[in-house]
């Protein structure tokens, strides 16, 4: 049982990291003439509804009680009303790999802010885990960082992306609340997103943003790839991935994600990797493997452990 779940926990970090790795560039194709609140309120009404439609196919329980939804509305909020459209407004002002690169401390973040607000203890080797993701990220965009044209506009995109980082840990932490109540991955998932849509498009009404739909084959084609792929599919992976292994193993997900965006930044824009780029990448798998080998009950945050009853 234990090396089925070891295979699996490899290949949901593997496949997030490259879905969400390519999503970053993905989400510059959304932006131009449809806001990008309106085009985030479309990718997650799309991806709530095909995860609702899922759970009816599989015959998942979409009902939740009062605890599991208030959790999925505090997660809803804090990840797709504000998180997910402070990264789109950010990547107006700076490039997706930077904001890729960013990310990459959401790692130590969520180790942060489940040992403040659930006293959990991380073993040491996750947290060393963690700074070696975030300090190989950094290495390796160091010459993006530091080329980058930082005017004042940048200045705030960057700003934007740190405010979405955090808000990201804490949509985790509110997710951990609605899997301690009982709710399963996709009808927690599910409901979450739906939620988050809704708000930020009420925010879309009372604030008089225009609401438009571009039908040309690369909007419809990115948004379709960034609700299925980008949603649905990686949060499912993901979320599973926090309940059996904890949220900050979990997070390590967008350590590695930006070694990919790196990697379609080099095919796109022909950026070049130097022995720079090879050390830096090492340091963010010998990281990912510290966090996978620390010990499951100082790492795994309380809500995979079995539910209370």
């Amino acid at each position: 049982m234990e090396t089925k779940t070891s295979t699996l926990d490899l290949v949901s970090i593997a496949l997030c990291a490259l879905i969400w790795g390519t999503t970053f560039y993905a989400i510059t194709l959304q932006l131009g003439v449809v806001d990008p609140l309106v085009s985030v309120v479309y990718r997650f009404a799309l991806s709530a509804a095909l995860l609702f439609v899922w759970c009816l196919i599989t015959r998942e329980k979409i009902a939740l009680n009062l605890r599991a939804h208030l959790g999925a509305l505090g997660c809803g909020i804090a990840t797709f009303t504000i998180n997910y459209p402070l990264v789109y407004v950010a990547e107006e002002s700076v490039t997706s790999g930077v904001v890729a690169i960013a990310f990459a401390a959401m790692a130590f973040t969520n180790l942060v802010t489940f040992r403040i607000v659930f006293k959990q203890r991380p073993a040491s080797m996750a947290w060393i885990g963690a700074l070696l993701g975030v300090t190989g990220v950094a290495l390796i965009s160091w010459d993006e960082i530091h080329s980058a044209a930082f005017g004042h506009a940048a200045a705030i995109g960057i700003a934007l992306t740190m405010v979405s980082v955090v808000m990201a840990s804490i949509g985790n932490l509110a997710a951990h609340e609605g899997q301690e109540a009982g709710a399963s991955v996709p009808a927690l998932t599910a409901w979450s997103m739906a939620y988050g849509a809704a708000a930020l498009a009420f925010f879309v009404a009372v604030s008089g943003r225009h609401w438009a739909f571009v039908a040309t084959p690369t909007y419809i084609g990115s948004l379709f790839y960034l609700s299925i792929a980008g949603s649905v599919i990686a949060f499912l992976l993901y979320f599973g991935l926090a309940r059996r292994r904890g949220y900050g193993t979990a997070a390590y997900v967008s350590a590695i994600a930006p070694l990919i965006a790196m990697a379609v930044s080099s095919v796109i824009e022909h950026k070049s990797w130097g022995v720079l780029a090879f050390a830096a990448a090492a340091l963010v798998l010998t990281g990912q493997v510290l966090l996978l080998n620390s010990r499951r009950s100082s790492v795994v945050s309380q809500s995979a452990a079995p539910r209370r009853r």
